[in-house]
């Protein structure tokens, strides 16, 4: 059985349809989903799918990189509340993002640091996003890791390099449809290689990131939860193991990182 760490399943591609989504991810196997939350309002709508689908989905809570000028006291407030929510099992989205900075960087750091303090005082891991600036994001993370309760670097794409740094700080790290990327996933194919199963998460960001080695291929391009044995299989072949020891430490490392059993 496998656990998708990071489906954006409020996604508007998924409001006709979610129920047949969830039916079609269980059987491929994919039994569990974490529905991503990147603002209050969509965080707010995590939870109401978690809530209407219990023991198949729970939810994140936070504020996107993208959306951190929407980050302030009223809506740390508001993630504090949403955040005692028994099926939120992680803080963010959060973290840096300055490849297409949508926010202004300080916006960016205020509102990363205001969720790593919510994650320190709430006890739940942190979900991370980071790109193109990984020594900012690792320097701010290294001041809160003591306090924090773990979290895994969602969608990782970086190579080793980058990879050691978040296994030396302890972060598990969670890898998507882009190891399928012939273009893009190079680095990545490389850094899984190396990568202990103990820290292995797998996620489709769907509806994003469709893995290009689906045969055959789908007829729209949206990813979905039943894709996430295209990942499985990739990062299989990467680690030379089976299918099988791949689906079933990713998942007993979700279980173990978000508690999933205890969050009903």
């Amino acid at each position: 059985m496998l656990t998708d760490i990071g489906a954006n399943l409020t996604h508007e591609s998924f409001a006709h349809d979610l129920d047949d989504v969830l039916v079609r991810a269980a059987r491929s196997g994919v039994t569990r989903c974490i529905a991503t939350g990147t603002t209050v309002a969509g965080s707010e709508a995590a939870l109401q799918t978690a809530g209407q689908h219990p023991g198949i989905v729970w939810a994140t809570v936070g504020i996107h990189p993208h959306h951190a000028g929407e980050f302030s006291p009223s809506t740390a407030a508001q993630l504090r509340e949403l955040l005692r929510h028994p099926r939120a099992v992680a803080v963010g989205e959060c973290g840096l993002d300055y490849c297409r900075n949508y926010a202004p960087s300080g916006d960016q750091r205020l509102a990363f640091e205001g969720q790593l303090q919510l994650a320190a005082a709430c006890g739940k891991p942190v979900f991370l996003h980071q790109r193109d600036a990984h020594d900012e994001f690792l320097r701010m993370l290294r001041d809160y890791w003591p306090s924090l309760s773990g979290g895994v670097a969602h969608c990782f794409t970086g190579g080793p390099a980058e990879l050691d740094d978040y296994l030396g700080l302890g972060l598990y790290i969670g890898i998507t449809g882009w190891i399928c990327d012939e273009r893009r996933g190079e680095d990545l194919r490389k850094a899984v290689a190396g990568l202990p199963l103990d820290r292995l998460l797998l996620e489709t960001d769907a509806p994003y990131l469709l893995p290009r080695t689906l045969s055959p291929k789908p007829r729209t391009r949206r990813n979905e939860p039943a894709y996430l044995t295209e990942v499985q299989r990739a990062v299989a072949g990467c680690m030379r193991l089976p299918v099988e020891a791949v689906a079933a430490a990713s998942s007993a490392n979700a279980e173990r990182l978000f508690r999933l059993e205890s969050a009903r």
